[in-house]
C-alpha cells in the first residue's frame, strides 16, 4: 500500500477511536475536559488528511484505482462517525442524519456497480463541495459539544440547537455557533441529495442503468 492510501486508511482506523473518545467520558464521567483536546486533535487530523492524501497522490503520481475507491469510503466512515456522535448528543437533527446516511449508502452501492464494470468512480466536484459542509457542520457540532463538556452549554430537546444557553458563556456566541451548525447541516443535506443525483447521472451515462 502506497503512502497516500496509508494516510487514507488511517482515517478509518481513527474513526472508532473518535467514537470512544466522544462517549467514554460521557459514560464514565471521567476526563471530560481532556476528551475535548483528544477529539479536536482527531478531528483536525482526519480533516487535514482528507486533503493531504489526494495532494500526495497527485504530486508523486501515485493515484490508483484503490485510492479512488478507498478515499471516499474513508470520508464516509469518518464523517458518519462524527454525525452519529452529534446525533446521539442531541446536536444534530435526525432528519438531516438520515438523508446523509441514505445518500452515502446509495453512493457506495453505485460505486460497487461501477467497479464491477471496471470503472473506479472518483469523487465528483459536487461531492467535494458537500464535503466542506460536512466538515463545517462537524466542527460546529464538536464546538458545541466542547462547550457542553466545559459546563457552558446544555443541549435540550430533539434538536439540541435552540435550547437555553449556559450563563457562564455569552449566550449570543453559543447561539451563533448553534445556527451555523444547523445551517451547515441543512445545506449539507441539500447538497448531498444534489450530489447523489449527479452520481446517478454519471452512472446512467456509463450504460449501467
Amino acid at each position: 500500500m502506497n503512502i497516500p492510501n496509508t494516510v487514507t486508511s488511517s482515517r478509518i482506523f481513527l474513526s472508532p477511536i473518535f467514537f470512544l473518545a466522544f462517549f467514554v467520558p460521557l459514560w464514565t464521567g471521567f476526563l471530560l475536559q481532556t476528551s475535548i483536546v483528544v477529539l479536536w486533535l482527531l478531528f483536525v487530523y482526519i480533516e487535514f488528511s482528507d486533503a493531504l492524501d489526494g495532494d500526495i497522490a497527485r504530486r508523486t503520481n501515485q493515484v490508483t484505482d484503490l485510492g479512488k475507491v478507498l478515499d471516499p469510503f474513508a470520508d464516509v466512515f469518518s464523517r458518519l462517525t462524527y454525525f452519529v456522535c452529534l446525533l446521539v448528543a442531541n446536536l444534530m437533527p435526525v432528519w438531516v442524519f438520515i438523508i446523509i446516511l441514505y445518500r452515502e449508502f446509495g453512493i457506495i452501492f453505485i460505486r460497487l456497480l461501477m467497479y464491477r464494470k471496471g470503472v473506479a468512480l472518483a469523487a465528483r466536484s459536487g461531492g467535494k463541495i458537500k464535503t466542506v459542509m460536512y466538515s463545517l457542520g462537524g466542527g460546529a457540532g464538536l464546538l458545541l459539544s466542547s462547550l457542553n463538556r466545559l459546563g457552558m452549554y446544555e443541549p435540550q430537546g430533539r434538536l439540541g440547537l435552540f435550547s437555553p444557553f449556559g450563563a457562564d458563556f455569552p449566550a449570543v456566541y453559543v447561539e451563533i455557533i448553534a445556527y451555523v451548525a444547523f445551517a451547515a447541516y441543512v445545506i449539507a443535506a441539500v447538497l448531498s441529495v444534489l450530489s447523489f443525483l449527479d452520481y446517478v447521472r454519471v452512472f446512467r451515462g456509463h450504460g449501467a442503468a
